[in-house]
Formats: structure tokens, C-alpha cells, sequence
């Protein structure tokens, strides 16, 4: 049995643009090692809140990312995306978008147009998921995931598990991952058990989206992040209400890591060189 390493509670929240209120869990915090959940570098948590109807979309405006992909999980509420690579989409509960920066782009993000007019519950998750250096500079690609695509395996009391990326007890995930990533949904009833198998050597953690439950025996509210030891492999969630569980597991990236803003290098050279390639308009143009 894995054992548990921490029990996070949320850190005070705070505005991205302004239609994404976050609690940042890593990097920072207990968490202050930028490799400790390696692949993942971020994890911004948008707890459920409400927004007002608004006739302009809150969000966030043009930004570069270089380095890595952005994952963006839905829960409640819808989100746009646009990027100078030519991709956009809109996803809503249960669907994903898993944008690959890689040598560097441009987008931004908002509340969907319609959403934005009526307003109402709005949930999400957002992921930095580091590239390995010899696919830092690959290109730009985005993939925009629907819940009607991810694997779902279904548990005996109708409980289920939507795989993201990799794999649960042979139900695979549809996401393309650069380096091996378990990522996916448990939604379980009240009593409802799973269990889970990952490498040791993988990082591992859990994010209680909603519910209560119990992680090999410990009681974890909702909105609370567990990040386990590598000290085993097997993991028991048992939910006490009707719940849903963010599961993440990957093989760490064993390299240097450079992080400013919004890139993700292996040295501060390719983090100036991001800059420049910024400023001389080699990321494209969006308006």
C-alpha cells in the first residue's frame, strides 16, 4: 500500500484574469520542489463558485506558453479556446483540452459566450504538464476531448472511472501523452470503492474535486489535494457521499527545469531565447 505523504488543504485563492478563481496547489507551498509531481508542474484548482451573467466572456487574454501542455478540465460552467496555432474549441462538463505548446504559441482562454449571458456554476482544473527536452520544441497541437470520448470502466455498484490519459485495469484513455501520464475521473457513489495501481516510482496525487471520501482509511474532504510517497504501488478510494476524484500518476521527467512565467525550459538560456522568439513574432499573432 502507497502511503500517504500529505493532506493539503486548498491555498487561499486567487484571480487568473479575471474569470478563473484558483487555489494553487503546486508548485509552491509543501510542494515548493517544482519536481515533486513531476510531470505535472502546476495544478490550479478553480473550486465551485458562481458568476453573475456578464455580456462581456471573463477570462484570460493573450499569453505565450512554451515548453509544455496545458490541460484543462471541466467540471462546471463552459470554456473557449483560441490559439495562433489555429485551433479553438469549447468544452463543458466532463470534457478536456489538452494544448501542447511546445515550441511556443499564443492563446487565450474565457467563459463561452453563451455561459457568460446566463451565468451559474462554474468548476475547473488546470494542469502544466512538462515536455521532455527532446520534445520541447515539437509542434504546436491541440486536442480537444469530450466526455462521450474518454474510456470509461464501470465498477459493480455503477460507479465509474473516466480515463483521461493512460489506463485503468485495461480501459485506455484517449489523450496522445509525450511521457506516461494516468489521468482520469473517479465518480463514485456513496460507498463506492476503487482501487488503484501505479508504479512507485511514479508521482502520484489525488485531487477530492467533490464529496468526502476515504484514501487507504483517511478521510479527505472535498477540495483537498493528497500527494502520496513513492514507497508503493496500491491505493485504496472508498467514497462516504457521492464524490468525484481527480486521479494523476506519471514517470517523472528527470531533468533540469528553468521556469519563468509562462515557459517551461531546461535552462535559462532557452527561457531568454522563448522571450526573444516572443518579441520578434515568431509565436504567431492572435487577436
Amino acid at each position: 500500500m502507497r502511503s500517504i505523504e500529505h493532506i493539503i488543504a486548498p491555498p487561499p485563492p486567487h484571480m487568473v484574469g479575471d474569470g478563473f478563481r484558483v487555489h494553487s496547489f503546486f508548485p509552491g507551498g509543501r510542494l515548493i520542489d517544482k519536481k515533486r509531481m513531476s510531470p505535472f508542474f502546476l495544478l490550479d484548482y478553480g473550486a465551485e463558485i458562481s458568476f453573475a451573467p456578464a455580456d462581456e466572456p471573463r477570462g484570460v487574454g493573450v499569453h505565450p506558453h512554451a515548453g509544455f501542455e496545458t490541460v484543462t478540465i471541466a467540471y462546471k460552467g463552459r470554456i473557449a479556446h483560441h490559439d495562433s496555432a489555429g485551433n479553438s474549441g469549447i468544452i463543458g462538463e466532463g470534457d478536456v483540452q489538452w494544448m501542447t505548446a511546445g515550441s511556443g504559441l499564443l492563446h487565450k482562454e474565457y467563459h463561452e459566450e453563451a455561459y457568460s449571458k446566463t451565468g451559474g456554476p462554474f468548476q475547473m482544473v488546470q494542469l502544466w504538464v512538462n515536455l521532455p527536452f527532446v520534445h520541447k520544441k515539437t509542434k504546436p497541437k491541440y486536442q480537444e476531448i469530450t466526455r462521450a470520448s474518454l474510456g470509461v470502466h464501470t465498477l459493480t455498484d455503477g460507479s465509474r472511472i473516466d480515463v483521461i490519459a493512460g489506463e485503468y485495469k485495461g480501459t485506455r484513455g484517449p489523450a496522445f501523452t509525450f511521457t506516461p501520464i494516468h489521468m482520469m475521473n473517479a465518480r463514485l457513489h456513496t460507498n463506492g470503492e476503487a482501487e488503484f495501481s501505479f508504479p512507485a516510482s511514479y508521482n502520484t496525487g489525488f485531487l477530492v474535486i467533490s464529496g468526502e471520501v476515504e484514501i487507504n482509511g483517511q478521510p479527505v474532504n472535498a477540495d483537498h489535494f493528497v500527494l502520496f510517497k513513492n514507497d508503493g504501488e496500491d491505493i485504496h478510494l472508498k467514497a462516504t457521499t457521492e464524490s468525484v476524484v481527480l486521479i494523476l500518476s506519471g514517470e517523472p521527467i528527470e531533468e533540469p527545469i528553468a521556469a519563468y512565467g509562462p515557459f517551461l525550459m531546461n535552462t535559462w538560456a532557452e527561457v531568454e531565447q522563448a522571450i526573444q522568439d516572443v518579441n520578434s513574432g515568431k509565436f504567431g499573432t492572435l487577436e
